[in-house]
C-alpha cells in the first residue's frame, strides 16, 4: 500500500505518518503533484486555518491533481474541511470535492469553542469505513469549524449542535476528528481506509 501524505503544513503530519506506518503502509510525504504518482491512497491532514491550507496546496500545485484523483482520498481535521466547496473561515474556497459549506461552531455559555477533547460518534449511514466502529465510540476532536450533517455524512457528533464527524462520497472521505489521536477507533478507521475499495 503506497500512501501519499500531503504536507499541508499541519502539526499533525508526523503523528499521522507514524499511525499509517504502524498499520503497514509505505508512506511518503508529498509537496508536489509529481510526488502523487504511483500512490494507491492519498491522505490530506491539516491543522490551522482554511485559507492558509488552500494557499499552501495552490503553491505546491496540488489543487488540480487532488481534484482529479482516481484513488481513495482521506482528509483529516482541516484536511476534511478543505474537501468542501467553501469555508466561512477566511471566506476561503475549498477543493469542491464535497458539496456544502463549512461553518464556525456556535458554542454557547457552557460550550467552549474550539471543541477540544473526546466525544462520541453517532452512526448516520452504513459504510465500509465504519466497519468495527460501534455507535457511541469515542474519538478525539480539536476544531472550531465543522461541516453540516448532509447526504455525504456517515457519522456525526454533537457539540451543542450536530456536525459531520466522518463523511464519504465516492472515493473521497474525511474525518473531522483526529484518528492518529483516537486510540483503537482511529486505528480502525485508518485500517478501514487502507483496505477500502470504493467503486
Amino acid at each position: 500500500m503506497q500512501v501519499a501524505l500531503i504536507d499541508a503544513g499541519g502539526a499533525n503530519l508526523g503523528s499521522v505518518h507514524y499511525a499509517l506506518e504502524r498499520l503497514g503502509a509505505a508512506v511518503r510525504l508529498v509537496r508536489s503533484a509529481e510526488a502523487l504518482h504511483g500512490a494507491t491512497r492519498v491522505v490530506l491532514p491539516g491543522v490551522g486555518a482554511a485559507g492558509e491550507g488552500m494557499r499552501r496546496l495552490r503553491a505546491q500545485g496540488l489543487v488540480a491533481p487532488l481534484r482529479a484523483l482516481q484513488v481513495p482520498l482521506l482528509g483529516i481535521c482541516l484536511g476534511m474541511q478543505l474537501l468542501y466547496e467553501h469555508s466561512d473561515e477566511d471566506h476561503s474556497d475549498g477543493l469542491g470535492l464535497l458539496p456544502g459549506r463549512v461553518r464556525r461552531l456556535a458554542g454557547g455559555p457552557a460550550l467552549r469553542v474550539p471543541h477540544m477533547g473526546w466525544n462520541t460518534l453517532d452512526s448516520v449511514a452504513a459504510s465500509p469505513l465504519l466497519a468495527g466502529i460501534a455507535a457511541g465510540s469515542p474519538a478525539y476532536f480539536v476544531h472550531s469549524y465543522a461541516a453540516p450533517v448532509s447526504a455525504v455524512c456517515i457519522a456525526s457528533c454533537t457539540h451543542g449542535e450536530s456536525f459531520a464527524a466522518l463523511v464519504q462520497s465516492g472515493r473521497v472521505a474525511g474525518a473531522q476528528f483526529h484518528p492518529e489521536r483516537s486510540s483503537a477507533v482511529g486505528a480502525r478507521l485508518l485500517s478501514n481506509f487502507l483496505q477500502w475499495n470504493p467503486t
